[in-house]
């Protein structure tokens, strides 16, 4: 059964120096990059598997340019692919939202790139559980006290967290908090570790299975 919901992910093209520049200080630019590009590809994985009704990636920047740039490309074949547009990274997870529900009328369950042990199983069951009630929205945190998923049932309701600040550890709380009082009920989903540094890959990579991109790419430096 397909289920009626836009699977959006808001993505960066993982060129050196432009795409996971924290995890950037502590590994270096290109094996940022290495370890995006295998996180991403794992991610459009896991949405093709879903099956849902749209996939749909938001991206920024240049995939010519990219590590795995042509396999990033080909993938992106699969999903109606729209560029990230707006002023910091808040109102670009919004207007991402916007202009998916404005393409395709849908519910929408939006997820970065840095969760690349997130499987085709999760994703319909956070799908479904989003649209089992009218105006429900779902929200799984991160460890770090970001989220790495969040799903509304309208442009209006992603509005309400235009305000939050993002990449601080009451990201998650406060996204809660905002979605709460403009009136929407708030169904939490499991809790994830993402990639921001380097002390998060060896752990994440622990949890892809062995076809992982991102844990064969832990794996080639790690000497595992």
């Amino acid at each position: 059964m397909t289920l009626d919901v836009a699977v959006l992910v808001v993505a960066k093209a993982p060129v050196p120096g432009f795409a996971k520049t924290r995890l950037a200080r502590e590994v270096g630019d290109v094996r940022a990059a290495d370890l995006a590009a295998a996180s991403l590809l794992d991610t459009l994985d896991a949405v093709i598997g879903a099956r849902v009704a749209q996939q749909v990636v938001a991206m920024t920047g240049d995939l010519g340019r990219a590590v795995r740039g042509p396999d990033i490309t080909a993938a992106l074949d699969r999903f109606t692919v729209m560029p990230q547009r707006g002023d910091g990274f808040a109102a670009r997870l919004v207007n991402a939202h916007a202009d998916t529900f404005a393409a395709f009328g849908l519910p929408v369950l939006q997820i970065g790139m840095d969760t690349p042990q997130v499987t085709a199983g999760l994703l319909a069951e956070s799908a479904a559980l989003l649209t089992e009630r009218a105006g429900r929205c779902v929200l799984g945190l991160a460890e770090d006290g970001g989220w790495w998923i969040l799903g509304v049932p309208d442009a209006v309701s992603a509005e309400a967290i235009r305000p939050v600040p993002t990449s601080s550890r009451d990201t998650g709380r406060l996204t809660r908090e905002a979605l709460l009082a403009a009136g929407a009920e708030v169904l939490s989903l499991p809790t994830l570790r993402d990639v921001d540094y380097a002390t998060d890959v060896a752990p994440v990579a622990a949890l892809c299975p062995a076809s992982s991109r991102f844990r064969r790419e832990y794996l080639l430096t790690a000497g595992g």
